[in-house]
C-alpha cells in the first residue's frame, strides 16, 4: 500500500470532564488516519488555547500540556499532508481571532475549488499563513459569521461555497459545531457519555472514551451543541451521498462502523467475493499487514484454504508512503515486512493485499519466493486504480499508478507472481450491503461526483 490517507478529527463538549484528555484518547484511536501532525484546541471561559506539533499524538502531548488545555469544549486533529505541504504551520486545529471572537477549525478532506477560493480572498486582502484547504474554510466561516446570526448559521452558509470533501469540527467561544459535506465523502459520527457530546471521524474513537454511539452525521448536515443540547440543520442534505469506498477497504479501523456498515464485515465480504471471482488451488492464504489480513480471512472462509500469518511486520516503521522518494519507499518496504518461512516454505500461497497502487509494496513480495514459496498468487481486494483522487487521498496523477502504466501480464511479471487478480467493480458494489450511504469509486472508474 502506498498512498496518503484521510485525516482524523475529534471534538467534545463536556462541562464536567477533562475535555483535552478525552480528545487525546480520541486522537490516539484515530492515529491510523494521520501520523504527521496533530493538535488540540480548547475553550475555557471564552479563552482559546491550542497546542500542536509534528509527530504522533503520544510524542506531541505530555500531561502538563494537556493540563494547560483546560476547557469545557475541545477539538483535535491528526493529519497527513494530502492537501498542503508537510510543515508545522499546516498542523491543525487552525485557530483565529476576529471581530466576533475566537474560532478553531479541524478538517478532514480536500476541496476541489480551493485555488479559486484562495485567489478570491487574496484579492480581498487576506493573508494565508498555511497551504491547507482548512485555512480557506476558516476564513469563509469567519466572513459568513459577520453576516449571520450565529456560528452554526455561518457554517451552514459557508458549506454552500465549498466543493469537495470536508468533514469539520468547529469551535467558537460558546459552541461546538460539526458538519459533513453534502456528498458525504468522509465519515463523521456523534456520541454521548453522560452529558458530554462528542463528534469523531470514526466510531472506534467513541469507544476509546467509553462513549455511546448515537448516529452518523448525515451528508450535508450541520449539528451543534449549545448549552449542552444537540441541534441540527439539514438544509444542505440535498445530494446523493458518495462516501469514499476506500474507508471500507483501507482507511478506517476495522472495529469502526460507518453509516451503518461494519468495516470488518466489508473486508470479510471483499475476501469472500475475491474467492468467487478468483478461485485458486493453493495450500495457504496470507494477508499483507495490516489492512489485507481481514480480506484474506474472508477468502479463507469462502474457499476452505487455511489462513495463516505470512509476514512479520516491523511495528516501529510507519506506513511506506511516508518515505518521500520511490527508492526510500522500496527500502522502507524491505524493513517493514519479512516473510515467515514456516508458513510459506514449499507452499502454494494466495497473498491478498487491500490494493495495488504504485506497485512499490508488492514488488518486494518476490521475497516470498526467497522464503521458499512454491507458487505465489497475488490478489487485490480492490479494483485497479486508474485515476487520481481529488477528495483527500494523495493519488496525484495517472503516471504514479501501476495499472495505468502496465498491462495485467506486465504487472504480474514485475511483482513476480504466478497469477494476479483484482476485485471487480461488480464485486466492489457488494462489500457494504448494510451501508445507508452511496459510494465514490472514482479512483477505479474515473466517474467523479464533483470536480
Amino acid at each position: 500500500m502506498s498512498i496518503h490517507e484521510a485525516c482524523g478529527i475529534f471534538g467534545i463538549y463536556d462541562t464536567g470532564g477533562d475535555c483535552a484528555q478525552s480528545v487525546y484518547y480520541g486522537l490516539y484511536a484515530l492515529q491510523h488516519r494521520g501520523q504527521e501532525d496533530c493538535g488540540i484546541a480548547a475553550i475555557n471561559n471564552l479563552e482559546l488555547s491550542c497546542h500542536k506539533g509534528h509527530g504522533l499524538v503520544g510524542d506531541v502531548f505530555s500531561e502538563s500540556i494537556l493540563k494547560s488545555l483546560a476547557g469545557t469544549t475541545a477539538i483535535g486533529h491528526v493529519r497527513y499532508a494530502a492537501g498542503g505541504a508537510t510543515h508545522r504551520d499546516n498542523a491543525q486545529p487552525l485557530t483565529l481571532t476576529y471581530i466576533k471572537g475566537s474560532l478553531a477549525v479541524a478538517h478532514n478532506g480536500s476541496l476541489v475549488n480551493s485555488m479559486e477560493l484562495k485567489r478570491e480572498y487574496e484579492y480581498k486582502g487576506a493573508v494565508f499563513h498555511t497551504t491547507t484547504d482548512s485555512e480557506i474554510i476558516a476564513y469563509i466561516i469567519a466572513q459568513a459569521r459577520l453576516h449571520s446570526g450565529s456560528i452554526e448559521a455561518a457554517v451552514n452558509q459557508a458549506m454552500k461555497r465549498l466543493k469537495g470533501a470536508f468533514s469539520l469540527v468547529v469551535m467558537s467561544s460558546r459552541k461546538l459545531i460539526a458538519a459533513r459535506d453534502p456528498w458525504g465523502f468522509r465519515p463523521l459520527c456523534i456520541g454521548m457519555k453522560g452529558d458530554a457530546i462528542i463528534f469523531a471521524s470514526e466510531s472506534c474513537a467513541l469507544d476509546s472514551v467509553d462513549a455511546a454511539f448515537i448516529r452518523d452525521v448525515l451528508p450535508g448536515e450541520v449539528v451543534w451543541v449549545e448549552d449542552g443540547k444537540l441541534h441540527s440543520n439539514r438544509d444542505n442534505c440535498t445530494r446523493e451521498s458518495t462516501l469514499c469506498i476506500f474507508e471500507h477497504l483501507y482507511f478506517a479501523r476495522p472495529d469502526s462502523v460507518i453509516d451503518g456498515q461494519s468495516v470488518y464485515d466489508s473486508r470479510i465480504n471483499a475476501g469472500r467475493r475475491l474467492a468467487l471471482e478468483h478461485p485458486i488451488d493453493a495450500d495457504v492464504v496470507i494477508g499483507v499487514p495490516d489492512s489485507g489480513l481481514i480480506a484474506a480471512k474472508g477468502y479463507s472462509l469462502a474457499t476452505g484454504i487455511p489462513y495463516n500469518d505470512g509476514f512479520i511486520k516491523n511495528r516501529y516503521i510507519g506506513r511506506t508512503f511516508i518515505a518521500s522518494t520511490q527508492s526510500f519507499r522500496e527500502e522502507a518496504v524491505k524493513i517493514k515486512l519479512n516473510p515467515l518461512r514456516a508458513t510459506v516454505g514449499g507452499k502454494r500461497v494466495v497473498m491478498i493485499d487491500d490494493s495495488i497502487v504504485r506497485g512499490t509494496t508488492v514488488s518486494r513480495f518476490s521475497l516470498l519466493r526467497d522464503a521458499g514459496a512454491k507458487e505465489i498468487h497475488v490478489l487485490s481486494s480492490s479494483p485497479k486504480f486508474i485515476s487520481p483522487c481529488y477528495y483527500g487521498t494523495d493519488i496525484p496523477t495517472k503516471e504514479t499508478l501501476f495499472a495505468c502504466n502496465h498491462s495485467d501480464e506486465e504487472m504480474r511479471e514485475i511483482i513476480g507472481a504466478d497469477s494476479l487478480g483484482f476485485l471487480s467493480l461488480e464485486g466492489l458494489a457488494t462489500i457494504a450491503p448494510n451501508s445507508c450511504c452511496g459510494f465514490c469509486d472514482a479512483c477505479f472508474t474515473e466517474k467523479y461526483p464533483v470536480l
